[in-house]
């Protein structure tokens, strides 16, 4: 897999655990068992396909989470803003320049 694959893969894995995590969010929320429960499985079903799409690339372990976590962040700030309608505040905003700055060095900088 090459990079530029290997990238979007990561972006696609990032789609995939926001996604999860807010299906399991309204299943611990939702009015009627029968609701939760399919919350809960489809919120399993799309994070079982986040963890077999975020391995995908065959990448350095370290360097393929450091470079993942960066592009979740950014990926579940939008996931809360569409739909739980929150934005980031100041501190969010700031730690999250911080976390995506780290993810470009760990993706991109060579020290060699």
């Amino acid at each position: 897999m090459g990079a530029a694959a290997g990238y979007l893969a990561l972006l696609v894995a990032a789609a995939l655990e926001a996604s999860g995590d807010a299906l399991v969010r309204h299943g611990l929320i939702a009015g009627g068992v029968g609701a939760r429960i399919g919350f809960f499985l489809a919120g399993a079903t799309v994070l079982f396909a986040y963890g077999l799409t975020v391995n995908a690339p065959a990448w350095d372990f370290g360097k393929l989470l450091g470079v993942y976590v960066s592009l979740f962040f950014v990926v579940a700030q939008i996931v809360n803003f569409f739909v739980f309608g929150a934005r980031p505040d100041a501190a969010t905003l700031t730690g999250g320049a911080l976390i995506v700055a780290g993810g470009l060095v760990v993706a991109f900088a060579r020290f060699d």
